[in-house]
């Protein structure tokens, strides 16, 4: 039991069994890692999360991807990062515990924080639990930087037509939705304000905490943010 390393459909991921006796977990929780490529492996505020929950949890490794609909070569060459989540993850889980959707909750940091939301707003009925964590969804702030989504859109309204927040469908949403971003993250508050006001002028359920604060941007906040995001998930997978 603990975390362990395997390999999904021929990529790297990193997976955690709570310990105890219990036959299976409860449940999963599909972790999306960010550009740093950090997942939740050997992370004590996650672990002992999940631990406390009685939660797996899976984090596949997914390169520079941005968690989207496009082919992004150095993830796969003839398969999206969505299209693999969606078909993979669900299996996976299914073979080694048993475990089927709903009872998969997906939620990630920064640049996968808002591929949780992509996952969720193109598959609801397979994930309709999600927590995003400081979720970088403005893909036109980030385009131009010479980072990977210059290779995934040609331009900057491309990357903007791809964002999460255009992708939500005001009858086809994930049933439980958490928004969690430092007010103080420059480079996340925007986007996230802005799909919180888009969610709430549809009147999807969602909830959200755009107020706390726990420095700003990076992995400080979203420690903090380990007990609310895998409580939120436990409890809302049961409803």
């Amino acid at each position: 039991m603990g975390w362990s390393q395997t390999q999904i459909a021929g990529k790297d991921a990193d997976f955690y069994e709570p310990d105890g006796d219990d036959d299976r977990p409860r449940g999963v929780v599909l972790f999306l890692h960010g550009y740093d490529g950090v997942t939740l492996r050997d992370n004590p505020s996650y672990t002992n999360e999940l631990q406390r929950h009685r939660l797996a949890g899976v984090c596949p490794h997914g390169s520079e991807c941005w968690w989207t609909d496009e082919i992004y070569p150095p993830f796969d060459e003839g398969v999206s990062p969505i299209e693999y989540l969606a078909s993979e993850i669900p299996a996976w889980c299914q073979e080694r515990w048993q475990i089927e959707p709903p009872r998969i909750g997906v939620t990630g940091v920064e640049m996968g924080g808002q591929g949780a939301l992509q996952l969720a707003y193109r598959h609801a009925r397979l994930f309709p639990l999600v927590v995003a964590i400081a979720p970088k969804i403005d893909f036109e702030s980030w385009w131009g930087h010479g980072l990977s989504l210059d290779t995934l859109f040609p331009d900057r309204e491309a990357a903007r037509q791809r964002t999460a927040t255009l992708h939500l469908h005001p009858l086809n949403y994930p049933k439980h939705q958490l928004l969690l971003c430092d007010p103080a993250d420059v480079y996340c508050i925007e986007g996230t304000v802005t799909l919180a006001s888009k969610l709430s002028s549809t009147g999807i359920p969602f909830e959200h905490d755009l107020l706390t604060s726990h420095g700003g941007f990076g992995w400080n906040y979203a420690n903090q943010m380990a007990p609310r995001t895998i409580e939120f998930i436990a409890i809302k997978m049961d409803e």
